[in-house]
């Protein structure tokens, strides 16, 4: 009876914030009803797609592609000390632990696209600062799961190197890596899923890329493009995910 109860409150609460969203939001389903007529427009503009465009098209794709696999790596080679630091059961004393968990909470909170304007202001438009701000922002996603990995792993290679007399280093090169390195590369390879659409969005704040692209073409209502650059986007993305995909196969 008292499960129920807690149940039935749970329920209510759920429906009460989920009719709090409704209002925050200023939600009008009508509007988007009668609205649809818009949105029908600018698809009859967008066809067919202009495909004179697709060798223009190629450079930023690369671009796209190469922030997304810049910010992957990068971010999985910073990402590794600080996850050593942060797993508890690994780390070397208490303040380098809260000092990296410092740092991956920092780097996550902050969204990756915040981390490309502050870049943007500091070396100029182009794919670096995109590429930059994936590379930090990986640091906090990456960081705290590979922490995680590392406090959930079986300890008794650990224990054993280290009553060799192994030092540290030796323990993680020899124990830590060899046991976690499939699931790390399958982060790692979630992550640059991930940092491909992201890297689609940081275009729109100067990042270069299919994003900055799209932008241009949108602001100048050329349309036709504009679906030429998202049949792009979304074969791009499949591919990559295709990729991945196989990837994690072989190493499971």
């Amino acid at each position: 009876m008292r499960r129920s109860s807690l149940l039935t409150l749970a329920l209510l609460a759920g429906i009460g914030l989920f009719g709090q969203s409704l209002w925050v939001v200023d939600a009008r389903l009508s509007e988007l009803v009668t609205g649809v007529h818009g949105m029908a427009d600018i698809i009859a503009r967008a066809s067919p797609p202009d495909f004179s465009s697709l060798p223009d098209i190629a450079w930023p794709a690369l671009e796209t592609l190469d922030i997304a696999l810049f910010g992957t790596v990068c971010g999985v080679i910073m990402a590794v000390p600080f996850a050593v630091l942060a797993a508890r059961n690994v780390t070397p004393s208490r303040p380098l632990y809260l000092f990296a968990r410092g740092i991956i909470a920092l780097t996550r909170a902050v969204p990756d696209l915040i981390w490309a304007l502050l870049f943007v202001t500091a070396v100029g438009l182009g794919p670096f600062p995109g590429a930059l701000a994936l590379s930090v922002h990986s640091i906090g996603m990456l960081g705290r799961l590979f922490a995680e990995l590392i406090e959930d792993m079986d300890m008794g290679a650990v224990e054993a190197l280290t009553l060799t007399g192994a030092g540290r280093t030796q323990v993680f090169t020899h124990a830590v890596v060899p046991t976690l390195l499939p699931s790390l590369l399958g982060i790692a390879l979630y992550r640059f899923d991930e940092n491909l659409r992201s890297s689609l969005v940081l275009g729109f704040v100067g990042a270069g890329g299919l994003g900055f692209r799209m932008l241009t073409a949108m602001n100048l209502f050329q349309y036709r493009e504009v679906s030429m650059l998202l049949i792009v986007t979304f074969l791009l993305v499949v591919g990559a995910e295709q990729i991945s995909a196989g990837l994690r196969r072989l190493m499971a």
